[in-house]
């Protein structure tokens, strides 16, 4: 009888190891290596506990042929709707990620709830809270009175065997596959092999019987998916659940969808009674704006197809510090290090005896370089002293020449600004025809120097219109 073979799976990045080691060599955590046998399950594949069966031919088809677009299951929640590209698609599986009391939990209640009160059946298992627990939530919600099937339970075997009896759910979901275990995997739970194998099984169910299928996983404290990266791969979608703690909003972020884009968001509101949906990003972002203070400038950013316009606040300050201090939130650190030089070389505009504090209002998280011109003209105006003009909007990415670069969308970032009562802008040149009133008062400067120079400017004339 041939001897089992053992490896050591990395609990953090799901990595196999011959010999145990301190240090994982992948991703470099130390003492997360645990002894895991080979002999059968997901190890060695599903076959390894018996002869291997013969193959069977499949049909091969050509790349030519009529489309179907996949059937979905619309929730009527409008921004989970967006955040999806239109509803579950049958057969799929998707993977929402959180931090722990985001409002996860009851995102998916609501969901449930409002599916259900369409006539769908929607299964809820719950591996962490009991049954009342999740009442009590659908109580205080309104939703009590939904038929939503619920059940508590972790073992994968009876989960599939619970839902296979009767009609075919519409609708399951798994909060979470961290705490699911199957009997073909000799782990604990929440270890890498048993949630490898407990999302294989629940996604394969997926697959075979057309219901939709949306599991819940655990963020690590870098904001990643806890478990092997390969449950990412292997499930359909994959959206964030985000959110500062000290506000009250939530941005559901899609980074994967085999369905439909993968840059929308889906933008929410914590209340008492749930989660309400935010049609209007923008008025929510620009709500408690002080438009006369320096240091502010509103940036126009683009989600997917959907334009966003935030205040980027800025705050210089003589520092006492060898060293001064670089503090950012809502942006890249890196880049507004790049910004601070490109200031610094080309524009003549010192920081180097200033401390430095970026914010971007409201919680919220900005990724595109196209905030590069907003987050120069709050950094400027900070250090001035200046106000910038409260309506005006600024986009534009800036390059290590200083040199100012078009970004896309910029009609649609114009037409945003323009409905929220704004009729100015500062773009970059070359960014197409600018039509409306916002256009004709647009400035377009090719470099930044040229952008620092009539922010500067405009204490001048402040001056001769006092005098």
């Amino acid at each position: 009888m041939a001897k089992a073979r053992v490896q050591f799976i990395c609990q953090n990045c799901g990595a196999a190891h011959q010999r145990w080691a301190g240090k994982c060599d992948s991703c470099g955590e130390w003492n997360t290596l645990v002894e895991e046998g080979t002999a059968g399950g997901i190890g060695s594949g599903p076959g390894s506990l018996k002869s291997a069966r013969k193959g069977r031919a499949v049909t091969l088809t050509s790349l030519d042929g009529d489309i179907e677009d996949a059937p979905r299951i619309v929730s009527g929640i409008g921004e989970l709707d967006r955040a999806t590209g239109g509803g579950f698609v049958r057969g799929s599986a998707l993977l929402i990620g959180g931090d722990p009391g985001i409002g996860k939990s009851t995102l998916l209640t609501q969901a449930a709830a409002a599916l259900a009160a369409r006539g769908h059946r929607v299964v809820y298992v719950s591996g962490e809270e009991a049954v009342a627990q999740i009442r009590l939530r659908a109580q205080r919600l309104g939703v009590a009175s939904t038929p939503v099937e619920l059940a508590a339970e972790t073992n994968v075997e009876d989960i599939l065997a619970t839902i296979a009896d009767g009609k075919r759910p519409d609708l399951v979901i798994i909060d979470s596959i961290q705490t699911l275990w199957t009997d073909l995997a000799d782990s604990a739970p929440g270890t890498v092999t048993q949630v490898r194998a407990a999302s294989q099984a629940m996604i394969r169910y997926a697959k075979s019987t057309g219901a939709a299928v949306v599991l819940v996983g655990h963020v690590t404290k870098e904001g990643q998916i806890a478990g092997p990266r390969v449950v990412e791969h292997m499930v359909d979608g994959v959206l964030y659940f985000e959110g500062e703690g000290g506000h009250h909003f939530r941005i559901l972020r899609t980074v994967k969808n085999r369905f439909g884009p993968t840059d929308e968001i889906g933008v929410f509101e914590m209340s008492d009674k749930g989660l309400r949906e935010v049609a209007n990003p923008s008025e929510l972002f620009l709500g408690e704006r002080h438009s006369k203070a320096p240091g502010a400038a509103v940036f126009a950013a683009i989600e997917g197809t959907r334009p966003v316009l935030v205040e980027i606040q800025a705050l210089v300050a003589a520092s006492s510090l060898g060293t001064p201090r670089r503090a950012v939130v809502g942006w890249d650190s890196s880049r507004l290090s790049m910004i601070l030089a490109v200031l610094e070389a080309h524009c003549g505009v010192r920081f180097g005896q200033h401390d430095v504090y970026l914010n971007v209002a409201g919680g919220y998280r900005i990724s595109e370089p196209a905030a590069d011109l907003a987050v120069a003209s709050a950094l400027v105006s900070s250090l001035t002293g200046i106000a910038l003009p409260a309506d005006c909007v600024y986009f534009g990415e800036i390059s290590l020449s200083g040199a100012v670069r078009p970004v896309a969308h910029a009609q649609q970032r114009l037409k945003e600004a323009e409905k929220l009562g704004f009729g100015r802008a500062v773009l970059p040149s070359g960014s197409g025809e600018l039509a409306g009133g916002i256009g004709a008062g647009s400035f377009q400067p090719t470099a930044l120097a040229d952008l620092v120079a009539r922010i500067a400017g405009s204490r001048r004339s402040r001056a001769e219109e006092t005098d």
